[in-house]
């Protein structure tokens, strides 16, 4: 092919892969626009390619997600961490895709003779509705704090206990009591009872936790529940950052205002620490610095949360 041949060819190509990939043309409107055959095109785009005039990029999100979950064990020292890829930015649909993807996460985790403590709240109730019938047996499911509360407002607790030993076929353990007591004295008569003291101790023998984290926002749920006065709740949100079974901490993770902590039921924060899965599931900018804080802490051994979150969290130094 002499010079001249080839450079029509070359120009002819790049004319019909424009048309095709610019311009969105389909082949046989090209073929009728140029007045030469569809094989013709077809012969053109390909040598296109094959000269590098144009190049195909295929760029595939879940290989960066494996990518972002390797970034996050590397950063925050842990075991497992779970990048959900959602493309939402609406805050029901992102913990809808967190809840089903943590359902079938704990569908191929959950082993026969496991004790699995379970927190209440939006994001838990989302995994609870998404648990299909599971086969493991012998599970014991336990409530790592108390669901009592003083409003109307759905902390939905029952219904996540109910569903959890629904699938695992067996009586879940409830802790029938407020998760936090007006006072100090109430509190300590009441972790005294022998039936709440072995219900305290199922949450801290549980081999598997799973929770997500409270922010302390305005319409936070918490602070919806009655538990707080007004005074109570402003201290809150001037000490803290968000909470995890309803005990607040810091930026460092550490416990934000400790006469409230000594008020609070369930299991402790440190007692996260020790589980050979203590995972966390939360995701959303609302509830950004309250993982932050959460992973300062320590608490969460396995973090499941959504592809934006895990960018902000590597993004941030």
């Amino acid at each position: 092919m002499d010079k001249s041949s080839k450079d029509k060819r070359i120009s002819d190509s790049i004319r019909v892969a424009r048309l095709y990939y610019e311009s969105k043309l389909g082949q046989a409107e090209i073929a009728k626009k140029l007045s030469i055959s569809r094989p013709t095109v077809s012969r053109l785009l390909q040598f296109a390619q094959d000269e590098g005039y144009v190049q195909i990029k295929v760029i595939d999100p879940f290989a960066s997600v494996t990518n972002l979950e390797k970034a996050l064990r590397d950063r925050f020292g842990l075991q497992e961490a779970h990048v959900v890829y959602t493309s939402t930015h609406d805050y029901q649909q992102l913990i809808e895709s967190l809840g089903k993807y943590t359902a079938d996460y704990l569908t191929n985790t959950v082993k026969d003779h496991d004790i699995i403590g379970v927190s209440w709240g939006k994001t838990m109730n989302q995994v609870a509705v998404h648990m299909g019938d599971q086969k493991a047996q012998d599970v014991k499911i336990v409530e790592l704090k108390g669901s009592m509360t003083y409003t109307p407002t759905p902390v939905f607790a029952e219904d996540i206990l109910m569903k959890f030993g629904q699938v695992y076929h067996t009586s879940p353990s409830i802790m029938p009591l407020p998760v936090i007591f007006e006072t100090q004295t109430t509190h300590d008569i009441v972790m005294q009872d022998r039936h709440i003291e072995k219900l305290i101790d199922l949450g801290k023998r549980a081999n598997i936790a799973i929770y997500t984290v409270g922010t302390v926002h305005d319409d936070a749920l918490l602070f919806q529940t009655g538990y707080f006065s007004k005074t109570e709740q402003a201290e809150i949100q001037t000490k803290a950052i968000g909470d995890i079974c309803s005990r607040f901490y810091d930026r460092q993770g550490k416990v934000a205002v400790p006469a409230i902590n000594a008020r609070t039921v369930g299991i402790q924060l440190d007692d996260l620490k020790n589980k050979p899965k203590s995972i966390l599931v939360a995701g959303g900018e609302r509830k950004f610095e309250a993982i932050q804080g959460a992973l300062s802490g320590g608490y969460t051994n396995c973090l499941i949360t959504d592809i934006d979150t895990a960018h902000m969290l590597l993004d941030d130094l």
